[in-house]
């Protein structure tokens, strides 16, 4: 099963294609909005969506009976940030993060090099970091056009991260069409992935 983390910019209802295709591909996905997203109620956070991350896994393992071994933290942009610090707490079979930003500070510093002091936020949301850390197997999924967060980030956090691991990048896509470009390859990438992760039984 995939845990399912979406991105800054939408909700649940943003990924009802993407669910479709996991589906069709034979991957069961449970999906959530972060407190302030969608109709959860709460004003979003930093350490709020971590928080509710945590309280999601809980719910699959405890409350759905689905074994750690068997489940695959899913993260796309903003939720690859939540996926790296959900998997330095608890386990799970593999992470797969689409989209993903190495840092708040990096992108910041990427999108307004103008503004005095961006770099201030450096150590906020720190995928890189934390994937750094992370021994269970990783997939890495980066559209080439990525206007959002860049294809270099994507690379970087490939090259920050221990293997067992893997790189996926999607010439033609952008930031939020990398399962639509990537079509039935996507699908078929991401399952051989997770039928190839192999259980870490230390996986943080």
């Amino acid at each position: 099963m995939l845990l399912w983390f979406h991105g800054n910019g939408g909700n649940i209802s943003y990924e009802l294609d993407g669910l479709a295709r996991m589906h069709r591909a034979g991957l069961a996905s449970f999906i959530f909005d972060y407190r302030g997203y969608g109709q959860s109620t709460g004003q979003p956070s930093e350490a709020g969506v971590y928080r509710d991350a945590r309280a999601a896994y809980e719910y699959a393992v405890n409350g759905l009976g689905v074994p750690p071994e068997l489940l695959v933290l899913f993260g796309r942009s903003l939720g690859g940030a939540v996926a790296a610090d959900l998997a330095l707490q608890v386990p799970a079979r593999a992470i797969i993060l689409d989209g993903a930003f190495t840092s708040v500070g990096e992108m910041a510093n990427y999108h307004y090099r103008w503004l005095p002091g961006t770099g201030r936020y450096a150590h906020k949301f720190d995928t890189a970091g934390k994937l750094a850390q992370i021994a269970m197997p990783k997939l890495i999924i980066h559209g080439e056009n990525d206007r959002v967060v860049p294809f270099t980030m994507g690379q970087r956090l490939f090259e920050s991260a221990p293997p067992p691991k893997e790189f996926y990048p999607i010439p033609g896509a952008g930031h939020e069409d990398t399962m639509q470009v990537g079509g039935q390859e996507y699908a078929r990438r991401v399952r051989k992935f997770v039928e190839r992760a192999k259980w870490v039984e230390s996986s943080r």
